[in-house]
């Protein structure tokens, strides 16, 4: 499949402007998708028209003119993402009736998602659901593999892999640009694709420095894998030990997901809720307790876990709940060693992330985001050959095949536009006898399949320069 400029051309009905539906509209039209709402409060159309280049009908999800005014019969996919979970199953079914092919549906309560459910995904015609609650359990798992040394993503037949790791004051290429960490370790390729600093997602060229605390995502062929492990003094963490904060859906299902291979200790400040947990989790240590309360969590092992995880229900609690974990580590510090603990939140509210990502917590996680981002990763699949979503980055690895006569085909990669070299990254290239990290040499031919690195907002560019 080859891009055509001009492209996408999929029409989107979006219902509910709510948290997800904004973040997912603005996305969607930055991509240059053409998109339709419809939402019925009017002060929230104010505030999306001055931003976001889409199509607005003030009205019920539910009412049928309001799907006909919208042009529902021509119509690519629905996305249902209003705060109401009925709203959005029965928008699916209605949606079917209309003819639209792809249907996409926000929905809280995990017992639609088991397949032994009265009604399931299938019943009402769902392409995708989405279950906030899981989405951010799995990523909290992912994000405590990746601090224990685990996180690696195969891709491209399985001959490409991607490393999660970190960068501290003792690894061998903090303050490095990458172009001198290549230029040491020459006897093999790979690529840093992507770095995550605070809260911005750089995709680095060879001037780029490292810096303490990068969270880094490097392309290596597998073969070559152990090899830069090893040169990053990468251990993995046999006894990793994670402190949860919050017994409540996520927190549960987190300590679910670790618990047989990490040791878990959960905090819950509800006396029956703590009860209730400790015969649910029986590998989990459960402790009755205010995770606010500094003697809690010195009490709960602290000083000895490689991973904090807030989870309460409150935005402010685990900001502030971080933010005192890393005071007593930093005390502590002072008096002996303590394991170094990173801290993982949830922040549900957009304007506390920066706040949160830049204060006290390494990472912060918005459900909202982190589901409108599922949905963007689904929608793309049917676009591109392969979509990898890099989590905890806002940055992209695609899959596409070079239109003959594209721009990427005219000259080897280090002599392209520096524009275009600065928007993204040739990660590797297939020929007849297997994938190759692409470098500055590489000459990308018509027909070729390549692995693109590039900034969620910048696919558009992307398909400029692989267009035909």
């Amino acid at each position: 499949m080859f891009f055509k400029k001009g492209s996408p051309t999929e029409k989107i009905l979006l219902l509910g402007l709510g948290g997800v539906g904004f973040y997912l509209a603005k996305r969607l039209v930055d991509e240059e998708y053409a998109v339709t709402i419809i939402e019925q409060d009017s002060k929230m159309i104010a505030m999306a028209s001055q931003q976001i280049d889409a199509r607005f009908i003030k009205g019920d999800a539910m009412s049928m003119g309001c799907w006909r005014e919208a042009g529902a019969g021509s119509m690519d996919y629905l996305i249902a993402v209003t705060d109401n979970d009925a709203v959005n199953m029965m928008a699916s079914l209605i949606a079917n009736k209309f003819g639209i092919r792809q249907k996409i549906a926000r929905i809280r309560s995990l017992e639609f998602g088991n397949p032994d459910s009265i009604i399931t995904a299938k019943d009402l015609k769902l392409d995708l659901s989405i279950y906030p609650e899981e989405l951010t359990a799995q990523e909290i798992v992912r994000l405590v593999e990746r601090n224990s040394g685990h996180e690696i993503i195969e891709i491209a037949d399985g001959e490409i892999e991607l490393w999660a790791t970190e960068v501290n004051d003792l690894s061998p290429w903090v303050y490095k640009q990458l172009k001198e960490v290549a230029q040491i370790h020459s006897d093999f390729y790979f690529r840093v694709v992507a770095i995550a600093r605070g809260i911005a997602t750089i995709i680095p060229s060879g001037e780029d420095e490292l810096q303490p605390d990068d969270h880094l995502f490097i392309m290596v062929h597998k073969n070559n894998l152990p090899k830069l492990m090893k040169l990053m003094g990468n251990k993995k963490n046999k006894q990793h030990k994670v402190l949860i904060l919050g017994g409540g859906r996520v927190g549960t299902r987190v300590a679910s997901l670790l618990e047989k291979s990490v040791q878990v200790t959960l905090v819950e400040k509800n006396e029956a809720r703590a009860e209730e947990l400790s015969l649910s989790l029986p590998n989990t240590e459960i402790l009755n307790g205010d995770g606010s309360d500094g003697e809690v969590l010195i009490t709960a092992g602290l000083f000895s876990s490689n991973t904090l995880i807030s989870l309460t229900g409150e935005n402010e609690t685990n900001i502030m709940t971080s933010l005192l974990a890393k005071h007593l580590i930093k005390q502590k510090k002072d008096q002996t060693q303590v394991a170094d603990t990173r801290t993982i939140a949830i922040v549900n509210k957009e304007d506390y992330l920066v706040l949160a990502a830049t204060t006290c917590t390494d990472i912060a996680l918005n459900k909202k985001i982190m589901a409108a981002n599922e949905i963007l990763k689904y929608i793309r699949k049917r676009e591109f050959q392969a979509v990898v979503h890099l989590h905890g980055f806002d940055a992209e690895v695609v899959e596409l095949i070079a239109a003959p006569k594209s721009i990427i085909t005219k000259k080897p990669l280090a002599k392209l536009d520096p524009y275009y070299l600065k928007k993204m990254i040739v990660g590797a290239v297939y020929h007849d006898n297997g994938w190759d990290i692409g470098i500055g040499d590489t000459q990308i031919e018509a027909k070729q399949r390549v692995l693109i690195i590039c900034a969620s907002k910048d696919l558009k560019i992307v398909r400029k320069v692989f267009s035909a």
